[in-house]
């Protein structure tokens, strides 16, 4: 994130969509460049586009109201929806002789934290593509307005991730949050409450990533960066494979470990499992490593948690997500509104308590980036799109040890993604059971959330 960070700041503003069709049109005609420019993608495919062409038909013949929920293994995620909604959909709908109005589009729903580290240019950017920003930590009232406004009433379907954030994982789901189905009850609400007939539905799509050509030596050689900077001695490999390189990987992990638990026993007294220990009760080394990352992830988000005044409960998505909105409130204060009335002596001190509150959320973000890893990832099916997204978990982790600045990972290699479109799930026919009481609509809830998270694995 920007320097400007650390110092104490008005209230974060709602960015109000502001769709803007020549923008569109623009990044519709520019996209396929802009991917092949960016990106290590070289190609998009999608099955079961048939079914989207039928949603936006009878969308567009004010049937129904859908939303897309989409798989977020990682940032290009976005580029690659919009490249199914701009070329793939209108192709197959030509195809098999089906009238869509243009453009094919989708309102969507993006964290509010983006245009932090990403630049204010991209907020202007999404609000201007039709998108409603959402503080994730917290009940942004405005942001869900806005949504529920939107899912109901907007000139184009929704989009979201019900994952809340990017996992690096390909084929490995995290939990959803609930609020994808929640404004899939409200929009069914606001249809019933104005007399509208349509069916509200959800449509999950899956996105996963593939290597054009196996990448082992590109794999090998980030290894032996990572290797370099945890003070490990460089090992390369004459013919790189996963046999050659799952033991140097798992190593690295164990290393990275043991120098992290050093670090919070130490400097913050905290108590974790003895390593010995656990290797003595657990004989497989990936399960020892399991254990011994989960009780590090807890260990760590507790030093944000005690800083914030905040319960050690929920999961550990939910967990980082508390301490991100706690951290804001610290920086992006409501007594800050007008920085005039402020005394040079309050403006240091809120940046003094801003400053602070940024280095606890960087505990944190070192979570973050662990939340789905469970040791047996690679173990489970040894391909080499595993092991290199395990690989760049620990990049990232590296990186934001040593305060590195770079937003993007290193490119391993040629990519080309599979895009699945699923059968649609209906909002509407858990409606009635939604309206009866509030028991009621939170069985509704955890009944469409739980149909989209299995809807989604099917989809790997």
């Amino acid at each position: 994130m920007p320097d400007v960070i650390y110092q104490a700041q008005a209230p974060l503003e709602f960015i109000p969509p502001a769709f803007n069709p020549l923008l569109l049109r623009v990044v519709h005609l520019l996209l396929p460049s802009w991917i092949n420019w960016q990106t290590a993608i070289t190609q998009i495919e999608a099955d079961n586009v048939e079914a989207l062409v039928d949603v936006y038909r009878q969308f567009q013949e004010d049937k129904i109201r859908f939303m897309l929920a989409f798989r977020h293994p990682k940032t290009d995620d976005p580029l690659c929806l919009g490249y199914l909604l701009s070329q793939l959909v209108p192709k197959v709908a030509r195809s098999q002789g089906t009238a869509l109005e243009f453009p094919i589009h989708a309102h969507f729903i993006y964290d509010r934290g983006i245009p932090l580290w990403a630049g204010a240019h991209v907020g202007w950017i999404m609000s201007h593509l039709g998108g409603t920003p959402i503080q994730r930590g917290k009940a942004d009232w405005t942001g869900l307005r806005s949504a529920r406004e939107l899912f109901a009433n907007g000139k184009f379907p929704m989009a979201a991730a019900p994952e809340g954030a990017t996992n690096g994982l390909s084929e490995n789901i995290s939990p959803l949050e609930p609020g994808i189905a929640q404004l899939g009850f409200w929009c069914a609400e606001d249809l019933h409450k104005a007399g509208r007939d349509q069916q509200v539905l959800i449509v999950p799509v899956g996105i996963k990533y593939s290597y054009v050509d196996a990448p082992w030596d590109a794999i090998a050689n980030l290894l032996s960066e990572l290797e370099a900077a945890s003070g490990l001695p460089v090992n390369p490999s004459e013919h790189a494979s996963v046999e050659s390189l799952y033991p140097r990987l798992l190593t690295l992990a164990e290393h990275l470990l043991s120098l992290m638990e050093q670090f919070y026993t130490r400097f913050y007294h905290l108590k974790l499992p003895d390593a010995k220990t656990v290797v003595g009760e657990i004989e497989d080394r990936n399960e020892v490593l399991a254990v011994r990352l989960q009780a590090l992830l807890n260990a760590a988000l507790q030093i944000s948690e005690q800083y914030f005044d905040l319960q050690s409960k929920g999961t550990l998505s939910d967990r980082c997500r508390r301490v991100e909105q706690a951290g804001w409130n610290y920086i992006f204060r409501e007594d800050f509104k007008d920085v005039k009335g402020v005394s040079a002596v309050e403006k240091a001190l809120g940046d003094r308590v801003a400053e602070e509150a940024n280095a606890r959320m960087w505990h944190m973000r070192l979570v973050e980036s662990f939340v789905a890893v469970s040791g047996n990832y690679i173990r489970e099916n040894p391909t080499v799109e595993r092991f290199a997204e395990t690989t760049l978990i620990l990049w990232q982790m590296i990186a934001k040890i040593k305060g590195d600045k770079a937003v993007w990972r290193p490119q391993l290699g040629k990519q080309k993604v599979k895009i699945t479109v699923g059968e649609p799930i209906s909002v509407s026919q858990h409606y009635p059971a939604y309206r009866e009481n509030r028991l009621g609509a939170r069985q509704a809830v955890a009944e469409v959330t739980n149909d989209l998270q299995h809807a989604l694995e099917g989809l790997i």
